[in-house]
């Protein structure tokens, strides 16, 4: 039989995650899984993912991280490992130093010699807060030593790297993957089923997105092979969590009259240049995402927009004058 006409399927592109048990790195790898091989690696927190190979690692150890790269030669690597707690970065400066830098330099330092793109996640918190609308032009200047990690982070990406992506990301919700595994937002949801109350923060004002938004967003930079780049990935508008748990009741059809306005710990560092006084005397994380919007030709949600997505993602039903009624219709991603 004559082979001529016999078609051969495209190999697919590797992506390796470092941190592939923390809540994004999973959430990642469940997206890519379908369009890439994908392999990642976690240190405290075993895991295993159908279809996804996890290997132990400790970024801190140089001859591991280039182990790893060496064996799976990855074509893009994604850094999702480190320390996202503002209160925990505060308590453990040094370990988050670690963590959140020095294990990025390594892992970037072994893409350089294995030719794999870097991907790094950071977030709106590399700035102090300001009342504006903030652009990836303008300097870092974080008041919170989580913040500060991730702005020498970017510092050293966007310096030694040939062959990067920086994502400064809003706050990313939705459900950990792994049984074992509880986000904030799942945490939020359980206080919101069981009609318990609660006091939520009205002092810090960031965007709000779907974790997914920013999977879709990565794989839309993979396929166009865009390089040496930083984009804001936020919801088009900001709340405070407050003003998020109030949304969230309304899309999700849910009672409000349990949520209360707080004010949560967040620790600025000593060091930290002292904030412009707002009116309303609040922080304000707000990202211009008109550079990612123009480049890739996307439209970005709102957060109300964000959570009837996710609505839908899983499938919710919504109560309506005691009975319940479906909104799982497909939507337009973006």
């Amino acid at each position: 039989m004559s082979n001529e006409n016999t078609v051969l399927a495209p190999k697919k592109k590797t992506i390796l995650i470092f941190g592939i048990s923390s809540f994004v790195g999973s959430s990642l790898a469940e997206f890519f899984k379908r369009d890439y091989r994908v392999v990642g690696t976690y240190n405290d927190h075993p895991i295993s993912i159908p279809g996804i190979l996890t290997l132990p690692c400790d970024v801190l150890v140089k001859e591991e991280v280039q182990l790893i790269l060496f064996s799976t030669r990855p074509d893009i690597t994604i850094y999702a490992a480190g320390m996202s707690s503002i209160i925990d970065c505060a308590l453990e400066e040094k370990k988050a130093e670690a963590l959140n830098t020095s294990g990025l330099f390594n892992v970037t330092e072994y893409c350089q010699r294995y030719k794999s793109q870097i991907v790094y996640i950071s977030s709106n918190f590399v700035f102090s807060g300001e009342d504006k609308s903030y652009l990836e032009m303008d300097i870092p200047d974080p008041n919170t030593s989580y913040g500060r990690t991730q702005a020498s982070a970017e510092f050293y990406i966007q310096k030694s790297s040939l062959n990067y992506l920086v994502f400064r990301v809003c706050r990313l919700y939705g459900r950990h993957i792994l049984p074992d595994g509880q986000t904030w937002f799942e945490k939020f949801q359980k206080y919101i089923n069981g009609r318990e109350n609660m006091t939520v923060d009205d002092y810090i004002n960031v965007g709000f997105l779907d974790v997914s938004y920013i999977a879709l967003i990565m794989k839309i930079c993979f396929e166009k092979n865009v390089q040496n780049r930083l984009f804001q990935v936020s919801s088009n508008d900001k709340l405070t969590f407050y003003d998020f748990a109030k949304t969230y009741a309304k899309v999700f059809g849910e009672s409000d009259h349990m949520i209360s306005k707080g004010r949560w710990s967040y620790p600025v560092m000593a060091s930290a240049h002292s904030n412009a006084a707002s009116a309303d005397n609040k922080l304000h994380f707000k990202m211009d995402v008109s550079n990612v919007e123009g480049f890739l030709n996307i439209k970005l949600p709102t957060v109300e927009e964000s959570l009837e997505f996710t609505f839908r993602r899983y499938k919710g039903v919504k109560k309506v004058g005691g009975r319940q009624s479906s909104q799982g219709d497909a939507i337009s991603f973006i």
